[in-house]
């Protein structure tokens, strides 16, 4: 007799009929063939068309009382129901934002399957993989077949000049001049084909080659508008020369702001920002690493009088000491050099690390010959033999080296050619987050933490529609923090409260199901007219 199975596969349950035998030995076995799924969503049990037309033309005599009496193959051929609720949403944002344009025009011939897939990876956050079984239950474009084989064609065969073209287009869509945060990341791969995976610092910490991904992405509106994939064994001060270079190429020479982080710090890169050997400056901000004897002098040159009221600046209620002053850079430029100092953010330092050497005594006074080849312990101990002492050894703290760790606990050091003001460029450095944190959905959310292709193409194509999820992504996280929806929802089960909005397809007829309370609220909050055809 035969009977239902349901099985998890990776994060899907499938429904299997089953059906018990026993073989020539006499041995029990089963054999089964998939006849549907459990829908993520609504969790109801979903069969494949063919098995309930088998069940017609049976008679519904298959044991299954579930689906006894209640489908023909007529009403199957003719009635389809999908979710729309979750695609509406994506298409009314790209439509909205100048995506859906600067698709068109870069990849007039298949831009609806890369829009596609972006909306697939931010929905389910699964492997491209199963895109198909999503799109059969998910009212989309008509993008026809995405299955595997499919996917890995238009991976493959996005041509480098339509990706170039949509980042001109997109940027062009934007006119607002705004500061752009530029940072790097590193994405891992398994894979041995791909020529720019190889072996350098990685981010995650993974004990696997990686490609680099550098990324620009808007202050103010919060959106990716360039990327830009390198080696793995680059490092982040040798990418900005052709990260700029080719953002420029691809979108136009338009003012902005550079702003980064100390690992892009050199001084060949700040006489580039500058105006270098072409004489063309770009505005930046940077943070400066306490290496740069520069970023020391500046400490010194304040430590005794910073720590008054008159030097102090409130940063989103985060008070710090702050002095500006113009510096010569070389005998051609000056910068705006913004030197801060907090005093809480050093004792924090000092108490943090005067704990830790303090456990490190402690372990070093009881087992002392089980630390002397520590690294921790060598770095802020001294462990030699003695005879005086009844565990052989004598323990003491190298108190040198800690004040040299703690010389610029709470310092930071910031130059500018553009910001004159110690209050503004802070907060536009505090501001720089909004790439880390795109780095963390396209990593986190969007299963983009590892490369699961096997060529350099593949890989250049799952990286750019990568980028498109993290446009929809960002669009969607901006507008639930302004309306405090997380309050209610993770942003999963927002997409996944709009997904329960189906259509329904009945002899060629398009029917919508009514919009809920909380959905309508929802559509509201982004500014999106509920559909209502």
């Amino acid at each position: 007799m035969s009977y239902e199975v349901i099985q998890k596969v990776g994060r899907h349950q499938y429904i299997f009929l089953a059906e018990g035998y026993r073989n020539e030995n006499g041995q029990p076995r089963q054999k089964r063939r998939p006849i549907g799924k459990i829908d993520p969503v609504t969790k109801q049990k979903v069969y494949k068309p063919e098995y309930l037309a088998q069940l017609h033309r049976n008679g519904a005599q298959s044991g299954n009382p579930e689906t006894e009496g209640l489908f023909s193959a007529e009403d199957i051929r003719k009635s389809s129901v999908r979710s729309y609720g979750s695609f509406y949403l994506y298409r009314k944002i790209a439509e909205r934002n100048g995506m859906v344009r600067a698709l068109r025009q870069a990849l007039p011939a298949c831009w609806t399957e890369y829009f596609t897939l972006a909306c697939y990876i931010v929905s389910a956050g699964d492997p491209l993989m199963y895109c198909e079984d999503w799109l059969k239950d998910t009212e989309s474009y008509p993008v026809g077949s995405l299955s595997s084989q499919r996917i890995s064609e238009l991976l493959l065969s996005l041509p480098a000049q339509g990706r170039e073209a949509f980042y001109g287009s997109w940027y062009a869509a934007h006119n607002d001049v705004e500061y752009l945060a530029l940072d790097i990341t590193s994405e891992s791969s398994y894979s041995e084909l791909i020529e720019d995976v190889e072996w350098g610092y990685n981010r995650d910490h993974e004990q696997l080659p990686q490609v680099n991904l550098c990324m620009m992405v808007g202050e103010t509106s919060r959106l990716p508008v360039h990327q830009t994939v390198y080696a793995g064994s680059h490092k982040d001060v040798r990418t900005l020369v052709t990260s700029l270079s080719r953002f420029e190429a691809a979108t136009g020479k338009r003012p902005v702001t550079i702003v980064m982080d100390k690992g892009f710090f050199s001084a060949k890169n700040i006489n580039f920002l500058l105006g270098g050997s072409d004489g063309e400056a770009h505005n930046f901000l940077i943070s400066m690493p306490f290496t740069c004897a520069f970023a020391k002098k500046q400490v010194e040159s304040e430590r005794k009088d910073i720590d008054c009221v008159e030097n102090t600046i409130v940063v989103n209620g985060y008070p710090m000491r702050a002095v500006t002053k113009l510096r010569a850079w070389n005998k051609d430029h000056k910068v705006y050099t913004h030197i801060y100092y907090s005093a809480k953010k050093a004792s924090g330092i000092r108490e943090d690390l005067y704990a830790k050497v303090a456990l490190l005594k402690q372990r070093a006074d009881a087992e002392p010959e089980k630390c002397l080849d520590d690294g921790e312990c060598r770095k802020y101990l001294i462990i030699r033999k003695s005879e005086k002492q009844a565990s052989g050894y004598t323990v003491s703290i190298r108190n040198d080296v800690l004040e040299k760790a703690l010389y610029t606990a709470g310092w930071v050091v910031l130059i500018s050619n553009d910001i004159p003001d110690a209050l503004q460029a802070m907060c536009v450095y505090r501001d720089k987050d909004v790439v880390e944190k795109s780095f963390l959905r396209l990593k986190n959310s969007i299963d983009l933490g590892r490369l699961r292709v096997h060529s350099d193409n593949a890989m250049q194509g799952k990286l750019f529609v990568g980028f498109l999820a993290s446009i929809l992504m960002a669009e969607i996280n901006k507008t639930m923090d302004r309306h405090g929806l997380y309050k209610n929802y993770t942003m999963k089960e927002l997409l996944n409260l709009l997904a329960k909005l189906r259509v329904q397809d009945i002899n060629g007829r398009r029917i919508l199901y009514p919009v809920s309370k909380e959905q309508r609220i929802v559509y509201e909050a982004f500014d999106v007219e509920p559909p209502t055809e």
